[in-house]
């Protein structure tokens, strides 16, 4: 059944119908997209289900563990007020000021150390040893050196997102393939040629994987750094909120941060799908 909507869904068959099973009736390709849907919001609902089934049950206390319905309550309220939004939008900005900057940096770094064996000498003990210190590390130096203002801030978020970006692209230049170096020497090509047509579009793949982990890592760090020294942002908002106890409202940006940052993963997947058209996946049995 599963091979059938499948296949259905991809030759565009949307117009046969189902002929048994929970979407009996429905365009195949309806079906198809119904299943998959399903699938993809089942463990969510599974989870918050048990977690109101715990609340009722009174296993656990609403100040610990609020019930989802309190949650929604105070997402509404939050929504209402422009609170949300408006702490959402500051730490967007700041994510997205702060990963331009790591991009930036980590590929154009990342493309020359991975051209070079001099740069790659020059530089491999600096990046081993700033690598494994965790960017919360740096908040009071950050502080120190750029006060409370946004510089901190987004100086915690690019060493966050930079290296994961610059060690992928480093692995991604690395990975190039021998026989297409090989077949470049014998065809005599130069090497901004070589570079732009095979080493770079080589590279894509571990190279978007970088910049997707990166900003994820970005978003971990604006929420630390929101929450030792801000104003404002969801990570202020949460710090704020367990200050009051709260606790609905420190969920309710928690699951913000969580939403958002599968957003932007959607939307870096997207781009990746559109630039690598050649790439192909395992997507399991």
């Amino acid at each position: 059944m599963s091979e059938t909507l499948d296949l259905a869904a991809r030759t565009g068959l949307g117009t046969a119908r189902t002929e048994g099973g929970p979407f009996r009736g429905l365009p195949i390709r309806l079906a198809a997209t119904l299943r998959r849907t399903g699938l993809y919001l089942a463990l969510p609902l599974v989870l918050i289900a048990i977690w109101q089934g715990l609340f009722e049950a009174g296993l656990i206390r609403p100040i610990l563990l609020p019930p989802p319905t309190k949650v929604a309550q105070a997402f509404v309220a939050l929504t209402l007020s422009g609170d949300l939004f408006r702490h959402l939008g500051i730490s967007l900005l700041r994510v997205l000021e702060g990963f331009a900057i790591a991009a930036g940096i980590g590929l154009v770094l990342g493309v020359g150390i991975g051209l070079s064996r001099q740069l790659d000498r020059a530089t491999d003990l600096t990046i081993q040893l700033l690598k494994p210190i965790p960017p919360i590390a740096w908040i009071p130096l950050a502080i120190l050196w750029f006060g409370i203002g946004e510089g901190g801030k987004i100086y915690i978020i690019f060493l966050g997102a930079v290296f994961p970006i610059l060690v992928n692209t480093i692995d991604g230049i690395r990975q190039t393939d021998h026989r297409h170096v090989e077949l470049a020497r014998i065809l005599e090509v130069s090497r901004a040629r070589f570079i732009a047509q095979v080493v770079l579009p080589g590279a894509l793949p571990a190279i978007m994987t970088g910049l997707r982990v990166g900003l994820m890592v970005a978003w971990m760090c604006v929420v630390a750094a929101e929450l030792i020294a801000a104003s404002s942002g969801i990570g202020y908002l949460i710090m704020d909120a367990r200050q009051l106890a709260q606790t609905d409202q420190v969920l309710v940006g928690m699951i913000t941060i969580g939403a958002m940052g599968k957003l932007l993963d959607i939307l870096l997947k997207e781009i990746e799908r559109r630039l690598i058209t050649w790439k192909t996946v395992y997507s399991g049995l």
